[in-house]
């Protein structure tokens, strides 16, 4: 079941990583997966290793018994593997950290209520974790905006000319570069051997996050201006793309050493009881994780990111921020008609975007490397700063309110498919809440299955789960057949009216 979720991941929260690099057709998604995986498995490789979720986090496993603790692991990846398998199927974005979180917490309350045990959820604990995800989306999504618009405003479509990035460039990039940077030290090689004495001096020193991200800046606006009179036109064009490929490796570098071995918990923490088996359950949660298994997962994960599912979670994606007219997305009736009703609201003034350009291989450039730079420069800096506050946040969905944030900021909501792109944004949102109640619900269900019916319950949830998973493959490519064919109507109108003829 590890090794199974941990390909489903790869389906879904770690697909969202290469998002903006590959919207901005800086690279294919091919070579952007390989980045990202090498990325995720370096880091993932380096990381502590402790098991953060399961040791200290929702529940109390030391309340258990040792079979208690691992019904609970085993039941939140029966649910945890068709739910992110489902989401994956029709496109959508979930976290796969915040799932986690909620599965835990209805595991924990089944075992609860099975072994009349009180205060085994840490509900402060749980409350923390699920507000800073919530306040991280809104940071995100406005903060995207008024970056966007105000760098928008200073460079506008000029992102290649000599001239204007020799006036705005260094300090816009040697900014966002900075922000990255700070995220890589506070959030992304924290544990790091080395790069942990300097994590550990900017805590000590007051106002030392302020001096580091100053002098950051500085350091590299000198060298984006040194670069940019030293190689010209050469230098201009590169500037935002290599900050953009920057910004997607650091955010997969923090991906392994922080989500990857939150989502491995379940599995990694229940291989720790069985190898600690007689030392009790406080020595088998506390016990460190081998760097090879996390390894492993890492690889898994990669696997997991090239897979078509994961294909289907970035176009959509992508495709809900994309600049050009026509898009191919899906989004229920009514969110449709909440979606049509704000853009006409919104009016249809003329959109900052870039106009749409095709690449050499003759696919469409969603957006440009500008603002794929933004999107990865704000997401590492609200991680980055939730992080410092020791707050926990998801990746996925703080990228995802970056796309949209900036999407705000170059006013792509309000031509073409406006409506649509509105209408996918409120499915998306409105699917994470709905994920959690699921997660909670379903998985304190099959708890109370496998803690009564033991091995017989285990096998049906199993089945259960197969066929869902069937049941969503069918739907997700029906569903994804219908949208393009919708798609194509909506750009050819005059052609479908005479074949309806």
């Amino acid at each position: 079941m590890l090794i199974w979720d941990t390909v489903e991941v790869g389906r879904n929260d770690a697909a969202n990583l290469i998002n903006a690099v590959y919207g901005a057709r800086l690279m294919t998604r091919k070579r952007a997966v390989i980045l990202a995986g090498i990325a995720v498995i370096v880091g993932a490789s380096l990381s502590g290793g402790v098991i953060e979720t399961a040791r200290k986090g929702i529940f109390d496993p030391t309340a258990l018994k040792l079979e208690q603790a691992a019904a609970i692991y085993i039941s939140v990846y029966l649910v945890d593997t068709v739910l992110l398998y489902g989401y994956s199927a029709f496109g959508m974005p979930v976290s796969t950290t915040a799932c986690l979180v909620f599965e835990l917490i209805g595991a924990a309350l089944a075992m609860a209520f099975i072994t009349n045990t009180d205060n085994l959820v840490d509900w402060p604990k749980a409350g923390s974790v699920v507000s800073a995800i919530v306040i991280s989306i809104f940071l995100s999504g406005f903060s995207s905006f008024l970056v966007q618009r105000f760098i928008r405003g200073v460079i506008g479509n000029k992102t290649e000319d000599l001239r204007t990035m020799k006036l705005h460039g260094a300090w816009v990039g040697g900014g966002i570069a900075s922000g990255m940077v700070f995220f890589m030290i506070i959030k992304g090689m924290k544990k790091v051997p080395g790069i942990k004495d300097v994590h550990d001096l900017i805590h000590r020193t007051p106002l030392g996050a302020t001096f580091w991200v100053i002098g950051l800046w500085f350091l590299f606006a000198g060298v984006i201006t040194i670069l940019l009179f030293r190689y010209k036109d050469r230098a201009a064009k590169m500037i935002f793309p290599v900050l953009a490929v920057c910004g997607m490796l650091s955010m997969a570098f923090a991906f392994g050493q922080n989500d990857l071995a939150n989502c491995a918990s379940p599995g990694l923490a229940t291989i720790s009881i069985v190898k600690n088996w007689d030392a009790g359950i406080q020595v088998a949660t506390d016990a460190k994780i081998a760097r090879w298994q996390l390894f492993v997962c890492g690889i898994l994960l990669f696997m997991g990111m090239r897979t078509k599912n994961a294909t289907r979670v970035t176009k959509a994606a992508v495709n809900m921020g994309s600049h050009a007219d026509r898009v191919r997305l899906y989004a229920p009736g009514w969110c449709l008609t909440i979606g049509e009703w704000l853009a006409k609201r919104s009016g249809r003034e003329q959109s900052l975007a870039p106009q749409v350009q095709m690449t050499k291989r003759g696919k469409r450039q969603h957006y440009d490397a500008l603002r794929a730079t933004v999107i990865m420069g704000v997401s590492a800096s609200v991680i980055a700063v939730a992080s410092s506050f020791k707050m926990p946040v998801s990746t996925t969905y703080v990228t995802f309110a970056a796309l949209v944030g900036t999407g705000m900021g170059d006013r792509i909501f309000q031509k073409g498919d406006a409506g649509l792109k509105l209408a996918r944004s409120i499915w998306v949102v409105f699917s994470w809440f709905f994920a959690a109640l699921i997660a909670a619900t379903f998985t304190a269900v099959v708890c109370l299955i496998v803690s009564e019916t033991k091995m017989i319950g285990l096998v049906a949830v199993l089945g259960i789960n197969l066929i869902l998973r069937n049941e969503f493959k069918r739907r997700g490519d029906e569903q994804s057949r219908r949208t393009r064919e919708e798609m194509m109507e909506r750009a050819y109108p005059e052609r479908y009216a005479e074949e309806d003829y």
